[in-house]
């Protein structure tokens, strides 16, 4: 059994909001933090943080467990903002830091592309294991939920392609990925946790295959322009290569030999939700 029993979220997004509520319904301690430690009070399982002293110190003064890191981390800029929070954590004694890792595989990345900082904040030879600190990498693939703002289909009606894009990603709904932390974080032993990448996959397709299950035809693109053109476009660029799988390598190119929903294992019996059970198709 996990011998983890205080968490501290930090971020209240998408994820990490789900993630904090989760955790309080096993009656274990949870506090929600905002990284600029500046914000009004957030509340979780009994417990208010008033933001009035540097972050290391409330992770002592709630003598936290475990780190886990929400931090949008769709830029460079949001990414390298974990650095910060792996040195409060190491300060503060923590156990475990769950990086902002809710996504593509960044491991073997050595560009400066968001994957690339991704991999220098977690990767366990370079920043986290140099500060002695042990993490838990969970990866996901895209968000199910995110399909139709990624290929345009909520905008145009059709499935937007860079490339043949015949290479296969990896879908997780928010309600897979949050609830998989907390049950990890609360059922598994840490030597199943620490220095440990956790590979998770609801559903699985081309994103030419998406266009039949979304009654609709595929558009073939160079790019992508407008608001967060460039990061769609890196994105699609991505799953051309075939690094929207959870199960990508990138350090040889191929997936890794244990595929890309290993880490499902983890949480016997449970049923995870399938693109055409997320958007009702």
């Amino acid at each position: 059994m996990a011998t983890y029993k205080l968490f501290a979220v930090v971020g209240g997004g998408t994820v990490g909001l789900h993630i904090a509520t989760g955790l309080a319904a096993q009656n274990v301690s949870v506090i929600l933090l905002s990284r600029s430690l500046t914000k009004t009070p957030h509340r979780s399982a009994g417990h208010t943080n008033r933001f009035a002293s540097p972050f290391a110190t409330v992770l002592k003064e709630h003598k936290v467990d475990v780190v886990i890191s929400a931090i949008n981390a769709g830029s460079v800029e949001n990414t390298a903002a974990q650095k910060p929070v792996v040195d409060a954590a190491k300060a503060a004694a923590v156990k475990l830091y769950v990086p902002s890792e809710f996504g593509c595989p960044s491991d073997g990345w050595q560009t400066e592309g968001f994957l690339g900082v991704k991999n220098k904040v977690a990767e366990f030879p370079e920043y986290a294991k140099s500060v002695g600190l042990p993490s838990a990498r969970i990866y996901t693939g895209l968000f199910t939920e995110y399909i139709p703002f990624l290929t345009g289909y909520n905008t145009n009606g059709k499935i937007r392609v860079i490339g043949k894009d015949d290479t296969p990603v990896s879908f997780t709904s928010i309600p897979d990925i949050t609830g998989f932390v907390v049950h990890a974080l609360t059922a598994l032993p840490p030597s199943e946790l620490e220095n440990r990448t956790l590979r998770l996959e609801g559903d699985r397709a081309t994103l030419n295959e998406l266009a039949p299950k979304f009654n609709t035809s595929v558009e073939h693109v160079d790019s992508v322009t407008g608001e967060g053109g460039d990061f769609v476009t890196h994105l699609l660029e991505l799953f051309e290569a075939g690094a929207g799988s959870s199960g990508w390598d990138q350090a040889n190119k191929k997936e890794v030999s244990e595929g890309a929903a290993s880490g499902n294992l983890s949480w016997p019996g449970h049923q995870w939700k399938t693109i055409k059970e997320v958007h009702n198709l």
